[in-house]
């Protein structure tokens, strides 16, 4: 080639470059969700998802939602997810300190209830978080679209996932940690173990805050902690060591607690020795009123079931703590 064509040809090179725009920065055809579904679990107070993924995209992005449908019918979905809902939470940076928070008047202090949609979206990131009020959303499956801008520009990403709203499971509602029970002579102080106590929870509805623990033999008779039947023992802690904000209500079958807030225990018992008893409560039937299998009723042995667990939302529970090899006499 001589050197004059070169020359041409280098000068058009340079004028089509000069005349070409220079896109910056990269949005990626392939931002998006690790994991497309996004479980929304109702009525917890704090659920988030994962955020979004930009694959090199230059940021800042932007993520708008747009076009969230129920992912079968291809409807908008209900209108539940941009109702808003009055959601008690803490103030901004305000924590709960068991130490010094030991009054409803005290905890209410740092708390505030305000208008909320059940959940928010997160514009810088693109990730879901979930609050309370997630409790109303119908269950099932909603699709959603994702628009996403940058200095590149603005792109579209159809069906970028998907948000499988669930009703919370035993697991989500509660965590029992420890049971046991043993049996203690009156006259000599010795302890023998007794058959592990059956221990259930059953949520009987969402509304307030209420725990409700019955004690039962056997047949599942209650023990009555109005009449004595169910004591404390001793330095050790209890139900009442946990109810901060109300007192224990005893009645003829069951000791019963408003809680006020969950998780309940909010907090793990620490004395003042420094000792952890973690959610521990124990608790003793007397002699005089229990009969305990393969044990002389005439020698004097007491029952004493040990129980730890930990709600995890609010709501109205039923706990029976049953003794399989005792009896109420």
């Amino acid at each position: 080639m001589n050197k004059n064509k070169y020359l041409y040809i280098l000068y058009l090179g340079i004028i089509f470059a000069a005349c070409t725009k220079i896109v910056p920065g990269f949005l990626s055809d392939t931002l998006g969700y690790t994991q497309k579904e996004i479980i929304c679990t109702r009525g917890l107070a704090y659920d988030a998802s994962e955020k979004i993924n930009f694959d090199g995209s230059t940021p800042p992005v932007k993520f708008e939602l747009i076009n969230l449908r129920d992912s079968l019918t291809g409807q908008s979905a209900p209108k539940e997810f941009d109702s808003t809902y009055d959601v008690t939470q803490f103030k901004p940076g305000q924590t709960f300190d068991a130490q010094t928070d030991t009054t409803i008047a005290l905890l209410n202090a740092k708390r505030e209830s305000v208008k909320l949609k059940p959940y928010f979206f997160n514009q810088v990131s693109g990730q879901f978080v979930f609050n309370h009020g997630s409790a109303h959303l119908p269950t099932g499956m909603y699709c959603f679209d994702i628009k996403a801008t940058n200095v590149h520009g603005v792109k579209i990403y159809p069906s970028a996932g998907y948000i499988h709203v669930l009703d919370p499971t035993d697991d989500d509602l509660y965590e029992v940690v420890y049971t046991a029970c043993s049996a203690s002579n009156d006259a000599t102080g010795t302890f023998t173990t007794m058959k592990n106590i059956k221990f259930s929870i059953t949520k009987i509805s969402s509304d307030n805050a209420i725990t409700i623990v019955k004690i039962v033999d056997k047949n599942g008779v209650p023990f009555n902690p109005k009449n004595g039947e169910v004591i404390t023992r001793g330095d050790r802690p209890y139900f009442g060591t946990y109810a901060k904000f109300h007192p224990i209500t005893y009645t003829d079958t069951a000791m019963i607690c408003n809680f006020e807030v969950a998780p309940f225990p909010l907090a793990n018992y620490v004395d003042n020795a420094g000792t952890d008893w973690g959610f521990l409560q124990y608790y003793r039937i007397p002699s005089k009123y229990i009969a305990i299998d393969n044990m002389p009723s005439t020698n004097g042995f007491s029952a004493n079931p040990v129980f730890s667990f930990q709600l995890k939302l609010e709501g109205t529970y039923e706990i029976v703590v049953q003794m399989t090899d005792a009896t109420h006499k």
